[in-house]
């Protein structure tokens, strides 16, 4: 697929009164003002490398092709990626730049390239993506986000995303007011990942030992200290609305990092009892397609050094 140029300059044109995502903050993003993303229009980034921390079918052995871009529209006050989210790290890059690292990526042999944290930057990420796919890129693209996303925009990346990897944080308007400022997020991630799963439709794999995923969607939930209800509430609706039609991650690599020290309510990790309750939750409604995790998960090796590496 290629974009019109139409469609390129409707993108671009969207930052000049920003309204990408559900904050709209319609702020001149071209004219260098900051929106609630933490960003102008320049194309910031922090990492381009090899990721062995997805799930099985999007690591596999060589990595995902992981892009870290700086700042985020939601910006939990927990973040596991404090550093990039707040647009404390990272390198000014252009488009033609980052078409180029996901040609990189590619030549590393990572199994997909992996847009971490997008959704501010799509219009130049389309441009990007337009570039590279004219010029050989042929892995599938993935989207991790935090599911805080209009569908209207969603719809300008139908044919350039092969796989969604969307959390989805919250069920209860007053948890995500309290932890990420967005009473409306429920609502915002379920019309989200409804426009995701229209657009990729069921999980398609490779054959083989490794089992790559292609298309689809994988939904990520992380536990958060003292929200099991939320969470069973969560996987309900998820699985009493698409079934095996998506696969649902839950992690409980939560890590209470420096900023929620003075959140008691959130600086703890999640017990061994708690995540258990949960996947047995999960089970016994019927989940079949989903990915858990074992052992000492919550770790800070779980992030990444926003180096600049790859940049």
């Amino acid at each position: 697929m290629t974009i019109d140029q139409t469609i390129r300059n409707q993108m671009w044109r969207a930052l000049s009164e920003c309204t990408l995502c559900p904050r709209e903050c319609r702020v001149d993003r071209n004219a260098g003002k900051i929106g609630y993303c933490g960003q102008t229009a320049r194309l910031i980034a922090a990492r381009a490398a090899l990721h062995f921390w997805e799930e099985p079918c999007l690591s596999g052995t060589n990595g995902s092709g992981a892009v870290f871009f700086s700042g985020c529209n939601l910006r939990c006050v927990y973040c596991q990626n404090h550093e990039i989210a707040h647009g404390q790290a990272g390198r000014e890059i252009t488009p033609t730049r980052l078409s180029d690292i996901f040609l990189e990526l590619q030549e590393k042999q990572a199994h997909n390239i992996n847009l971490v944290t997008p959704t501010h930057f799509i219009p130049q990420i389309i441009a990007a993506l337009d570039s590279a796919k004219r010029r050989g890129l042929t892995v599938p693209v993935v989207y991790n986000t935090s599911a805080y996303e209009k569908p209207e925009i969603l719809r300008f990346l139908e044919g350039l995303v092969d796989i969604y990897l969307p959390d989805f944080k919250y069920f209860d308007a007053a948890l995500s007011e309290r932890y990420s400022h967005a009473p409306d997020y429920f609502e915002v991630a379920s019309g989200a990942v409804a426009e995701m799963v229209r657009q990729v439709g069921t999980p398609v794999f490779t054959d083989g030992e490794d089992s790559l995923m292609t298309h689809g969607v994988i939904v990520r939930h992380l536990l958060l200290p003292g929200c099991e209800k939320d969470s069973r509430r969560i996987l309900r609706y998820l699985h009493d609305t698409y079934k095996n039609d998506i696969y649902v991650s839950i992690m409980n690599q939560y890590t209470p990092l420096a900023q929620v020290s003075s959140i008691p309510s959130l600086n703890r990790r999640i017990s061994e009892k708690e995540y258990e309750r949960i996947v047995d939750y999960a089970i016994r409604i019927g989940i079949e397609n989903g990915f858990i995790q074992e052992g000492e998960t919550a770790s800070e090796s779980f992030i990444p050094a926003f180096d600049c590496e790859g940049i």
